[in-house]
């Protein structure tokens, strides 16, 4: 087996790791932030995994087309109105420049072995004033502040998320890969849906009535961009 087929099959034996699933809550956000930015036209579901955001999405009845690619096969829950793509995001993509007006991608950055390669690739897919809108799990967190301080790691990149989870960002990280990708008007949106440390069954948001909210109570983060007109 020659090197480049090795990595290959350690990036899909990784991808099969993370079960091409995420929560509700981190749906349920892109969904706001989709409707409360009236995104519309072409988009693309960057790390798609089993469909699950992509049938959230279709459910707007949004947008004029969907693409969604993924290192996965397309799911059987997947219909033909879906341009499904099978391709390795750590990779250059075949796709022309300038494709689409909505890049998603939940979930995925984390898994990836170059956040500043990818992020221009996103940037490359978009149309001028497209607009980016990806999660990533949120390491300012107190539990996962917490984590790092006891275990040395946050607490979504410890041995039993690796290999799925190899990239770890801060926000101040986020910022300077967009503003050197090209991105502007940054946002930060926060799914408001936080474990408790040692207890991450348990939410914040139940303890506290809904009002421990933001940065320090949500286990993940959206960032939000717009590729420059």
């Amino acid at each position: 087996m020659s090197v480049s087929q090795a990595l290959k099959t350690k990036r899909k034996l990784a991808s099969e790791a993370s079960k091409g699933i995420s929560s509700d809550p981190i749906y349920r956000t892109f969904e706001q932030t989709l409707i409360r930015l009236n995104l519309k036209g072409d988009l693309l579901d960057f790390g798609a995994g089993t469909g699950n955001l992509t049938r959230h999405i279709q459910a707007l009845d949004r947008f004029h087309s969907i693409t969604a690619i993924d290192i996965m096969p397309r799911p059987v829950e997947i219909d033909d109105s879906v341009t499904w793509l099978s391709w390795d995001l750590n990779d250059s993509i075949d796709i022309p420049d300038q494709t689409f007006d909505v890049i998603v991608s939940a979930e995925v950055i984390e898994h990836l072995e170059n956040p500043r390669a990818v992020t221009r690739e996103w940037f490359r897919l978009l149309r001028p004033g497209g607009t980016l809108v990806f999660s990533t799990p949120n390491n300012e967190s107190w539990r996962s502040l917490l984590a790092l301080l006891l275990q040395g790691h946050f607490v979504a990149f410890g041995d039993t998320c690796y290999p799925a989870h190899i990239t770890a960002l801060l926000r101040k990280d986020i910022q300077r890969i967009l503003n050197e990708t090209g991105f502007s008007q940054l946002e930060f949106v926060f799914t408001n849906v936080g474990g408790v440390p040692k207890i991450p069954q348990l939410h914040w948001q139940m303890v506290s009535g809904g009002l421990l909210k933001g940065i320090r109570y949500s286990d993940n983060l959206l960032g939000i961009a717009q590729k420059k007109i």
